[in-house]
């Protein structure tokens, strides 16, 4: 399989400086050998670098951190991403705050309309980021990329001049939740988004739930991207981020379903986000991540042998 790599340190998403450095972790921590170590064919497009930010976009967005930062960011990361796309392989998008998924998921989804898919968006992430500027209460950007995704017209401004096909509220799937906002989760159920928590996890196993989800998209026709929060796993193991929740996903459960999506030949594109190396503990956050993607490209955690027939 040929995988393309693009680096995208964006911060402005967030309140905590550190995830510009996560493209540098990933790279460190050896993403690419573990890749190529597959058999597959790694191409690095190095880092997106954004046009100057607008003047000053706060009367447009007052109650948002750094709006001008994240369109130029969002416009930026959009192109440039299309651009690795067309060009082939399977894209990781390494991050980066999870704002970057505003214009990587745009750039997915056009993607798709041009070549005839249909896209499935898979949201590995303790929090839903479905707020809006109006429901947000902390006004970082990193929580609304889902609600800009699906056409939140209060958030259209951030990719002028440029076609945004809109995801289908049924074609997302937001899965390990534990931390949702208020006026959040009723935008949620208004639209009738798919939302897995840990309890279900819990209750049904991961195995499970991810099977059943995966059952429903056409494998001749989904592109499935993954966009995989590093708060997606419980802290213990994955410290570097800045929005810790207690009780996310084990390792083993982390790595199942990586392997689980691997089989399912499906997965088109991937979103690795939120690694703050600031926040690590020597690099065993990054390590982790990059470990996921090798099992999401073919790694297994235990070596699979057929069992003997009697």
């Amino acid at each position: 399989m040929d995988i393309s790599l693009l680096g995208i340190p964006l911060e402005a998403g967030n309140s905590v400086p550190g995830t510009l450095m996560g493209p540098a972790a990933l790279r460190t921590a050896g993403i690419a050998a573990m890749l190529t170590g597959l058999g597959h064919e790694v191409r690095d497009y190095g880092d997106v670098v954004p046009a100057a930010a607008p003047a000053n976009l706060s009367g447009q967005w007052p109650t948002c951190r750094n709006p001008g930062e994240i369109k130029a960011w969002t416009e930026a990361i959009h192109d440039r991403g299309l651009d690795v796309l067309r060009a082939g392989g399977v894209p990781i998008f390494m991050g980066g705050d999870h704002a970057l998924s505003m214009g990587t998921v745009a750039a997915v989804s056009r993607h798709c309309h041009e070549t005839g898919r249909d896209l499935a968006v898979l949201w590995l992430d303790a929090h839903a980021d479905f707020n809006t500027p109006d429901t947000t209460p902390s006004g970082n950007m990193h929580g609304m990329p889902l609600a800009f995704l699906t056409g939140e017209p209060s958030l259209a401004g951030l990719l002028a001049g440029r076609d945004l096909v809109t995801l289908a509220p049924e074609a997302i799937h937001i899965f390990g939740l534990r931390s949702i906002d208020l006026d959040e989760r009723m935008r949620l159920d208004e639209h009738g988004i798919d939302c897995i928590d840990m309890r279900a996890i819990d209750e049904t196993g991961v195995s499970n739930l991810l099977r059943e989800l995966l059952a429903k998209l056409d494998p001749e026709r989904t592109h499935l991207h993954v966009s995989l929060d590093v708060d997606f796993i419980d802290p213990s193991l994955a410290p570097a981020v800045g929005t810790t929740v207690p009780g996310g996903a084990t390792y083993r459960e982390a790595h199942l379903i990586m392997e689980m999506l691997h089989d399912s030949g499906l997965v088109g594109s991937v979103d690795i986000v939120e690694l703050n190396p600031f926040l690590d503990e020597r690099g065993k956050s990054a390590r982790l991540m990059a470990e996921l993607a090798a099992s999401l490209f073919g790694r297994t955690v235990l070596d699979r042998r057929p069992r003997p027939t009697a």
